[in-house]
């Protein structure tokens, strides 16, 4: 009865949530005025048919081919080394801000001047990742020409500052008292860190570097359109031209680099476990 009494209990407020989140959607759908079935309109369906016939068969010409590796090849180059630079941004940054490194805050004797210091290193890296990377891209391109210079920059910016958040809320949300009692007894920060922070959420903190590998990786497709360089430029040339075949294999090489990334994650996140 009990049992019964309860389950009826979910239900019933399960169904006021669904009804809630419907209320709330529908008018957020008309604020963005998104109507789907336009796409199924006569007319539309015959342009996307016309457009997407243009696709078959991808461009496999040898000189067309050579470009795309070339693209690709600097596609990687653009995201590891935007990576390697976001890092060097990202992990100091983290380290700076991470409580469980804090003499004072694990002493439990906070003074204003290290709070102070947190809360600007909180904001720098803040103001970083609130700026996408296709902004830091278009005002790079400006400053230093088209190229892959742009889209390093941009990548350096913005994901260091998501480096620098998401690894401190890592060594945050491990189990700190370790390291804190590690302080305690006289450990220094640096001995906290090895032996106590990375070893507990070693996995966590390369898992997502990887994953943000793959998100930069993806996010040269954009940057390419301002001028940044990669497949993404090759990409926004060929839509330009209409090339629909050139289009689709370039889509294939970025689709054969996500599926990489992924691999390489898997065999990391074993290798690491």
């Amino acid at each position: 009865m009990i049992a019964s009494e309860f389950r009826d209990s979910v239900a019933r407020s399960n169904f006021t949530y669904i009804v809630v989140v419907i209320v709330l959607f529908f008018p957020l759908v008309k604020a963005v005025e998104f109507y789907p079935w336009v796409l199924f309109g006569e007319k539309n369906i015959k342009i996307t048919f016309n457009f997407l016939s243009t696709f078959f068969p991808p461009n496999l010409s040898g000189s067309f081919l050579s470009d795309v590796l070339e693209s690709t090849i600097q596609t990687i180059a653009i995201a590891t080394v935007g990576l390697f630079f976001a890092l060097l941004i990202g992990v100091p940054s983290a380290l700076l801000i991470t409580n469980a490194m804090s003499v004072s805050s694990c002493e439990n004797s906070n003074t204003i001047i290290p709070i102070s210091f947190r809360y600007v290193i909180r904001a720098l890296l803040i103001l970083l990742r609130s700026i996408p990377e296709i902004v830091w891209a278009l005002i790079f391109v400006r400053v230093v020409g088209l190229g892959p210079t742009a889209g390093i920059l941009a990548i350096s910016l913005t994901y260091g500052g998501m480096l620098g958040k998401v690894y401190a809320e890592i060594l945050e949300s491990g189990d700190n008292p370790p390291g804190k009692y590690g302080i305690q007894i006289g450990c220094s920060r640096l001995q906290v860190l090895l032996f106590f922070l990375i070893p507990q959420n070693l996995l966590e903190l390369v898992s997502y570097t990887v994953y943000r590998w793959e998100c930069a990786i993806r996010s040269t497709v954009i940057m390419g359109f301002v001028g940044a360089g990669g497949l993404g430029f090759q990409l926004e040339s060929a839509l330009k031209m209409f090339a629909g075949d050139e289009v689709l294999t370039i889509l294939c090489a970025f689709i054969f680099l996500v599926w990489m990334s992924d691999c390489l994650s898997k065999f990391i996140r074993k290798t690491v476990s």
